[in-house]
């Protein structure tokens, strides 16, 4: 029996259709990774499963006494409360318990005969109910929980209203872990976890939770290692995809390849047609003319609509940088401290051109202290640092106070595009820009001040990619990055790709770092630091080694080839013998089996069988090769006509 079922949901915030139609149920246990592009709909949908808003149409059943935990945008904790007894607050129920323990304890005491036989069996029964709940374990998971979600042991008395809001925030966290609902629900966990927090949260989801998880998430080494089935949210639909993250990938990019097929097959019946109409509108032929232009409208409107999803090929061309010098950075003991606590202390560091390195560390370890520290905007307390010739330095800070909110995305663009290269930018370079960096239509002309948080990264860091800078200086440049432009801007700057500058990425994004990183910088939080060739090796650390990471890009499977037609024995083709209204009919016949032969590879239970997959496939290359030739002959026709 399901655990939670939804039912044709939908729902509109304002004018805009958010949810239409969604149906889909989760069973005890499933992992579950929900994506799709920032603004999708992830959040409502979440909201609708917990039951804190209702859908416009639809419903959603929930199994009897289901106890489903989600973490609430607001964190609240009561005056007197310390960081460990929030946590503990997880467990009331436990503590309930455990107080009625204690007074049965004290009244056997004074009890003889049946009133302490009761109170024995009362005893009993109060144990093994605190054994059932973990009572006896309780404290350790608890310091586990705190330990693991960054939390250091000086920290448990401290009041928790007195944690920052990133803090705070990995408390909720584990409150909510300790909790161990039924249905789990994740929106964005990792935003305020370092690299450590997320490789500890991976393990407790892996290894310790036994109930149902529905994460939303944009750290995709996450989403590959806990979840087993993956759902997306686009164009107000849902689309269902067994397995990980990486499966998803990969069945994603067979069925946008089938819908672009079916798009441009779809295309080309449209130009036959329109040649026909245009051909014979004014002759003899006129009504059938007509009728096959009535016929056509309905068709396009129908069936000539532009796929779900364009697929995501990086179609930018970086310009040539000038050449730096060899030495880049050199650091000399390097030291500086904060509060008295030293971030880094005595840093020998030498970055050389064409170097990329990751700087990582816990939070408030110092690395953007670092970065500027490299750059010249704080000095250190001791050492030296030393930038090299020749250097066209671009820096992505993690704010952006500084842009003009009244540009629009491409003006700005074509400002940022005229500034780095000396010269003036076309509007089209800028647009070309823009649409590389998934700014498409009327959200070119948006102005930067009316953007989401995300877009305007991601129009930051359009303009520093690709600005002809031979140092790029990125902190944490896919924070409010959705999936689909964090890939992109992998894409770029992954080894071997068209970067082929200096660089220096701090960043928790594993995946990023992993792609376009050759060596890390990795600072303790105490003081001492130390460099890393191995990356991966680092990145995996205890968690999952082994276990396959997810791609950034799963290149899509070739197109079948196409039968060769055979030849005619007697040296005659048929099909010029055809009479025109029988060749039509069997150009419709063949077109109207491709169609259903393509509906059928868009179906998750079909494209997820591999047999099936080839069958329909082959069936679909034998399709191709019999049109072929009727389409030249119809054409052939037409033209003489």
């Amino acid at each position: 029996m399901p655990l939670l079922s939804c039912s044709s949901l939908f729902c509109r915030r304002g004018h805009t259709v958010v949810l239409d139609g969604v149906s889909t149920s989760f069973e005890p246990g499933e992992r579950i990774g929900l994506v799709g592009r920032n603004g999708c709909g992830k959040t409502t949908l979440l909201s609708l499963i917990e039951g804190r808003e209702q859908p416009d149409q639809g419903r959603v059943d929930r199994a009897r006494g289901i106890r489903i935990g989600s973490l609430a945008q607001e964190h609240t904790f009561d005056p007197g409360m310390t960081v460990r007894d929030a946590a503990a607050s997880a467990f009331s129920v436990l503590e309930e318990l455990r107080a009625k323990l204690e007074a049965t304890y004290e009244a056997m005491a004074d009890a003889q005969g049946g009133e302490l036989d009761k109170l024995m069996k009362q005893q009993g029964d109060l144990e093994g109910r605190m054994e059932a709940a973990g009572g006896w374990v309780v404290d350790h998971r608890i310091d586990a929980t705190l330990h693991g979600l960054g939390f250091r042991d000086e920290q448990f008395n401290q009041p928790a209203i007195t944690l920052s809001g990133g803090e705070q925030a990995r408390l909720a966290l584990a409150q909510l872990l300790l909790e161990e609902p039924d249905l789990l629900l994740l929106d964005e966990p990792t935003n305020h976890l370092d690299i450590d927090g997320r490789r500890w949260l991976e393990g407790f989801l892996t290894e310790e939770f036994r109930g149902a998880i529905i994460l939303v998430s944009h750290d995709r080494w996450l989403l590959e290692r806990a979840c087993s089935r993956t759902i997306e949210l686009a164009n107000t639909q849902l689309r269902d995809y067994t397995g990980p993250y990486s499966h998803y990938l990969e069945q994603r990019s067979q069925q946008d390849l089938t819908a672009q097929r079916v798009h441009e097959k779809n295309l080309d019946r449209v130009r036959r047609e329109e040649a026909f109409i245009r051909k014979y509108k004014a002759g003899q032929r006129a009504k059938q003319a007509r009728g096959r232009e009535a016929r056509l409208d309905r068709f396009k409107q129908e069936h000539v609509v532009e796929p779900d999803r364009a697929q995501a090929v990086m179609n930018l061309q970086l310009p040539q940088t000038q050449r730096s010098g060899d030495q880049v950075v050199q650091a000399e003991g390097i030291s500086v401290a904060w509060d008295g606590d030293s971030l880094f202390k005595d840093m020998d560091l030498s970055i050389q051109r064409g170097e990329r390195i990751g700087i990582v560390g816990p939070n408030g370890s110092g690395k953007t202290t670092l970065a500027r520290c490299l750059l010249g905007e704080v000095e250190p307390d001791t050492g030296s640092v030393r930038l090299g010739s020749r250097l066209n330095i671009g820096w992505y800070r993690q704010t952006h106070g500084h842009l003009d909110a009244t540009l629009e995305v491409w003006e700005y663009l074509q400002s940022e595009l005229s500034r780095s290269h000396g010269s003036p930018a076309s509007e089209q370079q800028a647009r070309d820009l823009a649409g590389a960096f998934l700014f498409s239509g009327a959200t070119q002309e948006q102005q930067l001040g009316s953007l989401s948080g995300g877009e305007r990264s991601r129009a930051v860091l359009a303009g520093i990619v690709a600005g002809g800078h031979n140092l790029l200086v990125l902190d944490e440049p896919t924070n409010h990055l959705d999936i689909a432009s964090a890939e992109r801007l992998e894409q770029v700057l992954s080894v071997g790709g068209p970067f082929t500058g200096t660089m220096m990425l701090i960043s928790h994004d594993r995946a990023l770092l992993s792609a376009t990183c050759t060596t890390l910088l990795v600072l303790d939080g105490e003081g001492t630091s130390r460099i890393v060739h191995d990356v991966d090796g680092w990145l995996e650390g205890d968690a999952g080694s082994g276990v396959q990471k997810p791609e950034s890009n799963t290149a899509p499977s070739p197109p079948p080839k196409k039968k060769p037609r055979r030849p005619v024995p007697d040296g005659t083709d048929p099909i010029q013998s055809m009479s025109l209204r029988d060749l039509e009919r069997r150009i419709e016949q063949h077109e109207h089996r491709r169609a259903e032969i393509d509906a059928e590879l868009i179906k998750p239970e079909v494209y997820g069988d591999g047999d099936k997959v080839k069958v329909l496939s082959r069936e679909r290359a034998g399709i191709e090769s019999e049109l072929s030739p009727l389409h030249a002959e119809w054409e052939r026709r037409a033209d003489e006509a």
